[in-house]
């Protein structure tokens, strides 16, 4: 049987997948009750100095929905805990010693004053927790008062705050970042100029959540305002992964440790951060949408997973998909692929017709014989674009077939070599000469 157990940073969990700071984390009460589930870990809803924040008493979430009800995405205005500081590391402290088998990460963000972190952190380590993680990645609310994603987006504060608490601090230090940034190798590079063991990411994305048009408001507001807030759920994965893989491909980064967050709500979101690196995976929406016990099934599916592919830990094949991620430029383009339709799975919906008529390249026919609706694709104007697979609401029934050295692409007329070429060399790129240099 797979063994799952992680080894991040030195810290032990029985399984990768850790509750993200947030309010799941808040409280003794929701850390014993995500343990008792079966977590193999948590951030602890980030701290701040007292006096405590204060929240709003009115809407601080709201959802994007699919058409079956299904959240896709959540925003909130939630800020860092409002509890006062005592409280929260006399229970870290507690919830540590009776569960010692599990990973306690501290979530942090105090003033980028130098004085302010050298208070708090003797105070966080005292409670026997296993690491901090340092929350430069918020984007409302506490951004606004300098901390957070202000710090996040500025490399140089980030370079200086690590450094700081490495100074300061024995523990393994996590630097989380924000995605509301243009390049975030940029704030993972100085994450790790500045000392950081590890980087986390991503925090929410700055988002509005839509308006009430009855009443011309932002939805959700309170008392007939409302504010940015940070956006979450199985949406945000695809841009999660992209920034996970750019820190990992990275030359200046590659090796860094990552722990993995956005939208990981099955076992297979989580392999897939795991395949391109992260050591840990962090949970959130999935928690406050499914429960605490949605843990079970991902470990349970995780391996499930390992021991089908004969893999027996997870640096198996953590990184494995890291080196299959390029630059477009690296493409190959002489590679040739055309979509096929499986007559005998196909429900003669038409989507793929319409679909590819309407928006792509008018590679798919319709007719009828005998009464039935018949699909077939045109291979002179089929380009294998992938639409009309990623439409089709019947898996595998349309699939993608790369054509072999020797065989002829009927839309160009040209023969596939097999041979790799990509865009620095293509005679149509007008510096291709000095790309290839």
């Amino acid at each position: 049987m797979a063994d799952i157990r992680s080894n991040f940073l030195g810290i032990h969990s029985p399984n990768p997948f850790w509750l993200a700071s947030a309010p799941p984390t808040d409280k003794e009460i929701n850390v014993t009750r995500a343990f008792e589930a079966g977590w193999g870990g948590v951030v602890w809803k980030t701290l701040g100095e007292d006096p405590a924040v204060v929240n709003v008493n009115g809407p601080r979430y709201a959802t994007l929905m699919s058409q079956d009800r299904r959240v896709i995405g959540l925003n909130n205005i939630e800020l860092i805990t409002d509890r006062p500081l005592q409280t929260n590391l006399e229970e870290i402290k507690r919830v540590k010693r009776n569960w010692p088998d599990r990973a306690m990460i501290v979530s942090l963000m105090v003033p980028c004053e130098e004085a302010s972190w050298k208070r708090i952190l003797p105070m966080v380590e005292d409670t026997g927790a296993d690491g901090i993680e340092l929350n430069f990645g918020c984007p409302h609310g506490m951004s606004e008062r300098g901390m957070g994603a202000a710090v996040g987006q500025v490399p140089e504060y980030i370079q200086m705050v690590t450094a700081w608490c490495k100074h300061y601090s024995r523990l393994p230090v996590i630097v989380k970042l924000t995605p509301n940034i243009t390049d975030v190798r940029q704030p993972a590079r100085a994450a790790k100029a500045g000392g950081a063991d590890a980087v986390s990411l991503i925090n929410t994305i700055n988002s509005i959540m839509g308006v009430d048009l009855n009443r011309m408001v932002m939805s959700p507001s309170t008392d007939g305002w409302g504010s940015h807030g940070g956006y979450c759920g199985p949406a945000v994965k695809p841009i999660a992964l992209n920034m996970v893989a750019e820190i990992a491909r990275d030359p200046q980064t590659a090796g860094l440790p990552i722990s993995g967050i956005g939208g990981i709500t099955t076992w297979r979101d989580a392999a897939e951060y795991i395949a391109l690196g992260c050591g840990t995976v962090q949970v959130c929406t999935a928690a406050m949408v499914y429960g605490f016990k949605i843990v079970q099934d991902m470990c349970d599916g995780l391996s499930n997973f390992m021991d089908e592919r004969g893999y027996k830990t997870l640096d198996d094949f953590k990184g494995q998909a890291v080196p299959t991620v390029k630059d477009w430029k690296n493409l190959n383009l002489n590679h040739i692929d055309k979509a096929v339709i499986n007559q005998d799975a196909c429900i003669q919906c038409g989507r793929c017709h319409v679909v590819c008529e309407d928006t792509s390249h008018q590679a798919i026919t319709f007719s009828k014989e005998g009464g039935v609706r018949k699909f077939e694709v045109n291979d002179a104007e089929c380009v294998g674009c992938n639409l009309c697979v990623s439409i089709c609401p019947v898996p595998e029934c349309i699939t993608l077939r790369s054509l072999a050295p020797g065989e002829v692409d009927v839309r160009t007329d040209k023969t596939v070599t097999g041979e790799y070429a990509n865009w620095t060399t293509h005679p149509n790129n007008p510096q291709r000469v000095s790309a290839a240099t």
